[in-house]
């Protein structure tokens, strides 16, 4: 069972953490159930040289841009650049701090991050980060009905950093590698609250990884079968296996960012609750 579904880009742009605009992001985009947003947050955005690298990605990955810039030379190359990339550019508070400057009648301070507070769920996702690093290449396989979702896949399906990101977002994740004549831990066979979700990826995609990941290693001796593509089918095949028995559904991460894949597994998270 393959997911598919509708997204699109959005780019939140923050000289501070970026909460304030993931807040309002997500509160305009529950407007649209039948589609999903894929974050790009872009995080302390306070010198040319950080924007360029978000530039770079907003170029690549074309979508809604938000922004929470105070620096008015940042702000203004930022509008100019999306007017000629045609794409929607918004300030989130510009409009609430015009309104704050008339009503009190005083200059704002231009401090980068003075909306950032330590609130609930930012200490909702300092726990889901914790969790999900502890529950790494399955870690502590016991208690994973406390996790929100478990992800599952071969080597080199993008498991840990796709849970990273999800940890982000305030969800506890736990990842257990299919590896072949090893079993999966018992007690994934008798969860009931997570999200069970397997990531799979072509063999030629996983191979080139793995091939890429064995080299940059230099090792002279492994497995051969790690690089090799029937047995990675192999892998796969037992791996599609397993999601089918417990009709837990899969995702094909070949063609799929870290963010795509993560948006996918969210809007599985939503529908399922």
């Amino acid at each position: 069972m393959t997911t598919q579904s509708n997204f699109f880009h959005l780019h939140l742009i923050s000289d501070s953490t970026g909460e304030t605009l993931v807040t309002v992001a997500r509160a305009a985009a529950a407007q649209y159930e039948a589609i999903e947003p894929i974050e790009h947050v872009h995080p302390l955005i306070r010198t040319d040289r950080h924007l360029d690298r978000a530039l770079v990605e907003i170029e690549q990955f074309p979508g809604i841009v938000l922004y929470t810039l105070v620096n008015r030379d940042l702000a203004d190359r930022l509008e100019r650049f999306c007017r000629d990339q045609g794409l929607p550019c918004v300030s989130v508070l510009a409009p609430v701090l015009d309104i704050f400057r008339s009503f009190l009648n005083v200059s704002q301070t231009h401090r980068a991050g003075a909306q950032h507070a330590l609130d609930a769920d930012y200490f909702r996702r300092i726990e889901a980060m914790n969790f999900t690093l502890a529950h790494d290449d399955g870690q502590l396989p016991h208690d994973l009905d406390d996790a929100d979702v478990v992800v599952l896949g071969v080597s080199r399906t993008s498991k840990t950093p796709t849970s990273i990101y999800l940890a982000g977002r305030g969800i506890k994740v736990a990842n257990i590698p299919i590896v072949p004549g090893i079993e999966p831990p018992p007690s994934l066979k008798t969860v009931s609250k997570p999200l069970v979700v397997g990531l799979i990826a072509s063999p030629d995609r996983i191979a080139q990884i793995r091939e890429n990941r064995v080299l940059a290693m230099g090792s002279k001796s492994f497995d051969t079968t790690y690089v090799d593509r029937p047995s990675i089918a192999i892998e796969l095949t037992l791996m599609r296996r397993l999601c089918a028995d417990h009709d837990w559904p899969v995702i094909d991460v070949t063609r799929r960012s870290i963010e795509e894949t993560a948006a996918a597994i969210i809007a599985l998270l939503r529908a399922r609750r």
